[in-house]
């Protein structure tokens, strides 16, 4: 603890409330010199400016009533919903996406994927790429703590919180970002700190370090570059206008909706220089009333998912921007209590788009009844070892736990071939 014993090392602008100020430095700013300096301690910067969106249908979709159908079989299995053709010939999806069905040549649908066995509803498996639940650091902070760029926005964000975005042992300097009211208002200078006064406490800050190497704390006199770092992202309006989707037009918003509304900040985002960004959208935890809640969902999903990937062609951005959407498994192929469908790790699907991949067609198969891959099925992994691909990171690339053990980015590294 640094106590402040004589008052003429402070100097005439250092005074007991200034040094209370630059407490709220601390707390308004972020507290970004200390994240930004742990952050800087992964390896060297590997990326190459490309961006992931990873789009988390919480709860677990069902394949059978979106992108595998199958109106051949059985009542009890194929449901209430019909298929549609799209403008790829022989793919089809359901009826209830018909702007997606237009743009399936921008598409690629994977089928069959099987995910963990624990069939429980945390996203580890489509975070990580691993299916060892809480053991392993999401995309998003092996990005960052591969990652060691300036920049002056945050490079990973996410919508939901640290139980589903953590870690782990690349440390806490590279969980995500989360935009909610805290984190927002963290971007925001105070409203009695102008960008000179912001300078002014550059200056103050330099003379707290000089006064901590007086008092023999071996700290280098003279703000660090983490500090200054720190300090252009609170002064850049770059961050803060990327989140304000009130600098959207209105009908830019529109065309997304308000269930979508998350797509159309994480185009901002990335289009900002955000290279990772996870985000969940709905409720799809369908073990009564499936079809109640698809028919409710599924146009809105096809709207705002029309629209994300629109604007990423439009703007020339689907060669940097991989964009996924899936969910932690699929659904059962029968119809159980009460129009429902019950968990099915077996099976699910994903659909991926941008990434300079190989779209406009369908990876993989299921059986008749939606229930088993044809063939060995993809996993998650496998998505991932693209989606690492993808950024620039080697997935046989090892990170020290905590143990000091080297760790591999990925340990299934086997292309999706197809993509």
């Amino acid at each position: 603890m640094l106590t402040v014993a004589d008052s003429r090392w402070l100097g005439p602008r250092l005074s007991r409330r200034n040094l209370l100020h630059v407490g709220a430095l601390a707390l308004g700013g972020l507290s970004l010199p200390a994240l930004l300096r742990r952050q800087a301690e992964g390896s060297a910067d590997r990326g190459r400016g490309k961006s992931v969106i990873m789009i988390w249908q919480r709860g677990g979709p069902s394949h059978i009533d979106s992108f595998d159908m199958k109106p051949a079989a059985p009542p009890e299995i194929r449901g209430e919903f019909h298929p549609i053709s799209t403008n790829v010939p022989g793919i089809e999806i359901c009826e209830h996406m018909p702007k997606l069905a237009t743009m399936a040549d921008r598409l690629a649908i994977i089928r069959g994927i099987k995910s963990t066995d624990l069939g429980d509803h945390t996203p580890h498996f489509i975070l990580t790429g691993f299916p060892d639940r809480g053991r392993r650091p999401t995309i998003g902070a092996i990005y960052s703590y591969l990652n060691r760029q300036r920049r002056d926005i945050p490079p990973y964000v996410s919508t939901f919180g640290y139980d589903y975005g953590e870690a782990h042992y690349t440390g806490a300097a590279h969980r995500p970002f989360i935009p909610d009211g805290a984190g927002l208002n963290n971007l925001a200078l105070r409203r009695e700190l102008t960008l000179p006064r912001l300078d002014d406490r550059r200056e103050l800050l330099a003379q707290l370090d000089a006064l901590r190497q007086h008092a023999d704390l071996g700290v280098p006199a003279g703000p660090d570059a983490f500090t200054n770092q720190a300090i252009e992202i609170i002064a850049s309006p770059k961050a803060r206008e990327a989140f304000d989707l009130g600098r959207e037009p209105t009908a830019s918003r529109e065309r997304y909706g308000d269930y979508c509304k998350q797509f159309l900040l994480a185009r901002r985002l990335v289009e900002a220089g955000v290279s990772i960004v996870t985000l969940k959208v709905g409720d799809w935890d369908t073990h009564e009333n499936n079809f109640r809640d698809m028919r409710e969902q599924l146009p809105l999903l096809d709207q705002g998912f029309h629209a994300l990937i629109s604007d990423l062609y439009d703007r020339g951005l689907e060669n940097d921007v991989a964009v996924v959407l899936w969910g932690e498994f699929g659904r059962a192929p029968r119809i159980s209590r009460i129009d429902g469908r019950d968990h099915w790790p077996q099976a699910g699907a994903a659909v991926l788009a941008g990434g300079a991949f190989r779209v406009g067609q369908v990876i993989g198969a299921t059986d008749r009844h939606g229930g088993q891959a044809t063939s060995q099925p993809y996993t998650p992994s496998n998505i991932f070892a693209n989606l690492y691909r993808h950024l620039g990171i080697d997935p046989a690339t090892t990170i020290p736990d905590f143990a000091n053990r080297p760790m591999h980015v990925l340990d299934d590294r086997q292309l999706v071939r197809e993509l």
